[in-house]
């Protein structure tokens, strides 16, 4: 008979982001829910990294769908300098 022992890691995994894409210093999570883990009591936005430097709010239809971007927490995207999209 043989045992099977899952371990879980506490580690969350964080999401590899290019090079260059102005965001110093924030961590980016593949899934809202780790990233909530990370910054409790904060909110989580999507942000694509783009050049407008803007992320996105769990009720705009662009959160978490564009191609390339991460879950961060709301406090790490505004002292980077990004800014709520308009859409």
């Amino acid at each position: 008979m043989r045992v099977l022992i899952l371990v879980a890691l506490a580690a969350v995994p964080v999401v590899a982001v290019a090079a260059g894409t102005n965001f110093p210093g924030a961590e980016k999570f593949p899934t809202a829910a780790a990233a909530a883990a990370h910054c409790p009591g904060d909110v989580v936005v999507w942000s694509s990294f783009s050049k407008s430097k803007a992320f996105h709010l769990a009720a705009s239809r662009y959160y978490g769908k564009t191609k390339h971007g991460a879950f961060v927490c709301e406090k790490d995207a505004l002292a980077a300098g990004f800014h709520a999209a308009k859409s």
